[in-house]
């Protein structure tokens, strides 16, 4: 068994924060669709107590439906934005 010593480290060097920043720099829309999610279940958990006559599965459901919304949707536009960056932002050789 033979070890590779050429392997770079420098991944194993940088800290929770630091490759978090470098993540979100490389995908932009990652950060907003978690932070969003966040918002979104927040809020839920916020209006739990006032729901009213509205059962708690339905409520649920509704707060999931709305959070993987949110998240479909950043993906979405993270996934467009990422094609516009490759293909058409990109000068022609």
């Amino acid at each position: 068994m033979s070890t590779n010593t050429d392997l770079s480290l420098s991944s194993y060097d940088e800290g929770q924060g630091s490759k978090f920043i470098r993540k979100a720099k490389e995908t932009p829309f990652v950060p907003i669709g978690m932070a969003g999610f966040a918002a979104i279940v927040a809020y839920g958990l916020y209006k739990l107590k006032s729901r009213g006559n509205t059962k708690m599965s339905v409520h649920l459901i509704h707060m999931r439906v709305a959070a993987q919304g949110f998240v479909v949707g950043a993906m979405t536009l993270g996934m467009g934005y990422s094609m516009y960056k490759e293909f058409w932002a990109k000068p022609k050789p």
